[in-house]
């Protein structure tokens, strides 16, 4: 009797430090992990929209300007 009550005291014992020194440590672990995988997913696609947006946005900006013939600077060969 006094056996079969210390076996099922053990038992109640490595099952209560398996859930509460491992099985939930793990499982809070997991979830912070997920979260964050998901935040980096969610910035990594709001990078490629934003990139994308730029990609195809109209450029307005002018052509350079053409060079006249008072840019032009007369240089020498130095030997």
């Amino acid at each position: 009797m006094v056996l079969r009550f210390l076996l099922y005291g053990l038992l109640f014992y490595f099952a209560y430090k398996l859930i509460f020194d491992f099985l939930i440590p793990v499982f809070i672990a997991a979830r912070k992990i997920r979260k964050g995988f998901r935040e980096m997913h969610g910035r990594m696609e709001e990078q490629m929209n934003q990139q994308q947006q730029q990609q195809s946005a109209p450029q307005t900006s002018s052509p350079p300007p053409k060079a006249s013939s008072n840019d032009y600077i007369d240089f020498e060969e130095v030997k």
